[in-house]
């Protein structure tokens, strides 16, 4: 089995991201309760729109420049049930 991989992130509104999947899904995932709900100290600052879209999408995942990224099945799983 093939490890799960983002293909495609771009930035949609908010908090939201449209991802495209190694395994052919698509779908915009809404991560605002993520973000405000992990009280770890390195999530507080996603918490500013401006410093949350500035994401880049790294060889599997998206990933911020604190250090923050989120596995590709936690996004999968996440898009999955919002949808």
């Amino acid at each position: 089995m093939e490890l799960l991989k983002i293909t495609q992130a771009k930035y949609v509104d908010k908090y939201k991201i449209y991802l495209s999947f190694s395994n052919g899904f698509s779908a915009i995932v809404d991560l605002k309760d993520k973000i405000f709900s992990d009280h770890r100290k390195i999530f507080k600052k996603l918490q500013d729109v401006n410093f949350f879209k500035s994401f880049t999408k790294n060889r599997w995942t998206i990933e911020w420049e604190n250090g923050v990224d989120l596995a590709p099945e936690f996004l999968h799983n996440l898009a999955t049930k919002q949808k």
